[in-house]
């Protein structure tokens, strides 16, 4: 480092990765700093600035030599266990200052000869005495993963066998495809029947312990609760997402649109996604994007986009944070809040150009056999091409966000909103009782397109995610194949944009299939 560097350092004041001593006097205080550095993202202690002034008083030769032998000292003595520093001495006028640089910790909790946590709070430091924050700690660095924790209790009665034939159809696709086997028919099957076709021999239980769902001592992990659960809330009460409309603008609005109650959502982690996809579309306008006047409307925000956000959401929240994902919609915007800020040092920059790092690494392997992402890292640069004014904020960065509120939000602006305000302002007197009309008219079109369905049009809905014919959808719901059902359970979907012709050219094509519209 240059005198140039360090002056520029200064100039910048203290900030959460530069700490400024004048003196290295207090062995203590000294250890304590390089705690918290290392239980943060590392940083550096600069010894030979005011702290409160920013004066440069450099060290003599003697000083340095002292100095330099007790900081490698408190790193290998006061911080347990021991870090390595780097010492690095930079030259000024009348002397030189002492620069250590610690690193990030890979083995954290560290902690003082005194047996406190710190970590970096700010410009200061604070102690650390809550569960949570020390497992999140002890994730980052690989030395406990929360997604392979017992769940105390639980057997294998607890899970959905629905779901688990979803996955394992999914995950072993050429074997279930080589026997005509697929979501439509797979009640006919037993789970241990769809175990012995993947591992000949086996049952259900022995693959979910091969695939480690189930761990050496015979308890289920928290993966397999949050991917297969029946009652997930049972074992895990905070796994789960509260969704909220506002009438306004502020969080703190007592006037709902739309309330979404705890038992709705309650469920493994693919139920909470279709309930959120379904929150979404019943609270969110359409607009119409083609000229055509009868042509089908897009939500104001993307569907692809919305899909991302909220797999990522469910996927990559923390678990050691008890608390719920949070959705708002506000008149003006769309915030998802997702429990922990960006793990392993992640930035936002990083988010946005692809870069993926799992917190839940075995949940995130075996989420994608049920939930609809890659896994690549291109997720959030995709829902970006659609929609690139949304706003990331990373709860540990965020200066309006303090640690103990640590999350990861995502606001999306609801343009439509504004434009709509703008227009009703514009609007001449004269024209208003015409426009009262048109409300109207367009008020009973939002009310059907943004209904709740019923259990059977969810049913449909999700039976449609791959292309099926009007035959199939009719042999689903065990009724016969007339126009007043195909009426009644399909283009009445398409008409609210839940569905949408393979042909749209040619509705009456003899080809034709309907598949769930994204």
């Amino acid at each position: 480092m240059t005198e140039q560097e360090l002056l520029q350092m200064r100039d910048l004041a203290e900030a959460g990765q530069v700490q400024f001593k004048e003196r290295a006097t207090d062995r203590y205080d000294i250890g304590c700093e390089m705690v918290a550095f290392s239980n943060t993202r590392g940083g550096r202690l600069v010894i030979g600035i005011n702290d409160k002034s920013g004066a440069i008083n450099a060290l003599s030769y003697k000083e340095l030599q002292e100095t330099t032998n007790l900081l490698t000292s408190i790193a290998s003595e006061n911080v347990i266990p021991n870090v390595l520093i780097d010492v690095d001495n930079v030259p000024t006028a009348g002397g030189a200052v002492v620069v250590a640089t610690i690193p990030e910790g890979k083995n954290k909790p560290y902690h003082d000869n005194k047996g406190i946590i710190w970590v970096k709070n700010g410009a200061d430091k604070r102690k650390v005495f809550d569960n949570s924050e020390l497992a999140e700690m002890m994730s980052e660095c690989g030395s406990f993963a929360p997604d392979e924790a017992a769940v105390p209790n639980a057997t294998i009665d607890d899970l959905d066998s629905d779901t688990i034939k979803i996955y394992l159809i999914s995950r072993f696709a050429p074997v279930f495809k080589g026997k005509n086997i697929d979501e439509l028919n797979m009640k006919d099957y037993s789970l241990d029947a769809m175990a012995e076709f993947v591992i000949k021999g086996t049952t259900i239980e022995k693959l979910l312990r091969n695939l480690r769902f189930i761990r050496p001592d015979g308890k289920m992990t928290v993966a397999a609760m949050l991917l297969f659960g029946k009652y997930t809330q049972r074992w895990l009460p905070v796994m789960t997402a509260k969704c909220i409309s506002y009438i306004g603008n502020s969080v703190g609005g007592t006037q709902f649109r739309d309330k979404m109650h705890d038992m709705e959502i309650e469920g493994n982690l693919l139920h909470q996604f279709r309930t959120i996809m379904n929150f979404f579309t019943r609270n969110l306008r359409k607009v119409q994007v083609e000229k055509d006047f009868n042509s089908i409307g897009e939500l104001e925000i993307p569907y692809e986009s919305l899909i991302e956000y909220v797999v990522n959401a469910l996927v990559h929240r923390s678990l050691n944070i008890k608390a719920p994902i949070r959705i708002f919609i506000f008149d003006n915007r769309v915030e998802i809040h997702s429990p922990g800020g960006l793990p392993n040092g992640l930035t936002v920059e990083d988010i946005k150009n692809g870069t993926s790092m799992p917190r839940n690494m075995f949940l995130f392997t075996n989420a994608n056999y049920l939930l609809p992402y890659t896994g690549a890292g291109s997720g959030v640069r995709r829902a970006l091409e659609y929609a690139p004014d949304v706003i990331f904020s990373n709860g540990i960065a965020d200066k309006e966000i303090t640690h103990f509120a640590n999350e990861f939000l995502i606001t999306i602006p609801r343009k439509i909103a504004q434009s709509e305000e703008k227009n009703n302002q514009e609007v001449p007197r004269s024209n208003q009782e015409s426009n009262q009309e048109t409300s109207q008219s367009n008020q009973e079109q939002l009310n059907l397109v943004t209904r709740k369905l019923t259990k059977k049009e969810e049913d449909i809905r999700n039976f449609c995610s791959v292309p099926r014919t009007a035959q199939e959808i009719m042999d689903r719901l065990g009724v016969s194949n007339q126009s007043k059902n195909r009426q009644k359970y399909i283009t009445s979907l398409i008409e609210i944009g839940v569905l949408e012709r393979t042909i749209p050219e040619n509705p009456k094509d003899r080809n034709q299939k309907y598949r769930r519209k994204k």
